[in-house]
């Protein structure tokens, strides 16, 4: 993927007109619990020249590839991405994260402190409650089977508002370093046994629901949800140094033409 990735950017920036930023992998293998027939999530942040943005008809700040069982490619306009980054979306900061990249540039570097001034404790953790509330209803509650890699699409982003509570910051994309530190060790042995499941059987493989999982999922959804409430409403920020670091992108896409 690391030769293929990059090829597909190349064509999309000729099909597009666009230049590519930076593209990192996402989903379950970022995460670090893949399974054997886990797709590749490819993500990347991409620019425009500076005309398309100053015309009157807008363009789509969004590419999406065509998803097959192998595939699933995607990209945000810098545009976009800043906007996002403005009320401080989770996923931005997953992106920024992940260990496996396809591209090499400095662009993390250059966006880093960004990600730390547009940080917001209770914007974060709304995402990932939300997140883990919608799993828990939708696949894991009054289900007489599951999928094992349901319980960590609910399991990982408790973990990661556990994280944020505690720590005030992003919580890190890989799995196993918020079982390192928020999960208790009564769970550890179940969330291995999870994990070797996951990583082993295929996605379509169900189990029995395991009540151990299931008490600790609703005990942690109602103190994070009481914690929420008593956190100070979202304050939005300034958007001069998104401006600045957008206009600073542009000329320097502009310099390397």
């Amino acid at each position: 993927m690391n030769l293929l990735v990059p090829q597909k950017l190349k064509e999309i920036e000729i099909q597009n007109g666009v230049k590519a930023l930076y593209s990192a992998e996402s989903g379950s293998r970022a995460w670090g619990f893949a399974s054997p027939d886990s797709d590749f999530d490819v993500r990347f942040i991409y620019i425009r020249p500076r005309n398309d943005y100053l015309q009157l008809n807008e363009h789509r700040d969004v590419i999406e590839m065509p998803i097959d069982d192998t595939w699933d490619v995607s990209g945000w306009d810098l545009q976009k991405t800043l906007r996002l980054l403005w009320k401080s979306n989770p996923t931005i900061y997953e992106w920024m994260q992940s260990q496996i990249r396809y591209l090499d540039s400095d662009f993390d570097r250059r966006f880093a402190p960004l990600l730390r001034e547009y940080f917001c404790q209770k914007s974060m953790m709304y995402h990932y409650y939300h997140m883990a509330g919608n799993n828990i209803r939708i696949f894991l509650k009054g289900k007489e089977t599951v999928k094992p890699k349901k319980y960590f699409y609910a399991l990982r982003p408790i973990l990661a508002c556990l994280w944020i509570r505690d720590n005030n910051s992003a919580p890190p994309i890989l799995y196993a370093d918020l079982v390192d530190a928020q999960l208790p060790a009564a769970l550890r042995g179940v969330n291995e046994e999870l994990l070797d499941m996951k990583k082993s059987l295929p996605e379509s493989a169900e189990i029995q629901p395991i009540q151990a999982v299931d008490d600790y999922l609703n005990e942690q959804t109602e103190q994070l949800g009481e914690f929420l409430r008593q956190l100070p409403n979202f304050q939005p920020k300034s958007w001069d140094a998104l401006n600045q670091f957008f206009l600073s992108e542009l000329d320097r896409m502009e310099q390397s033409t």
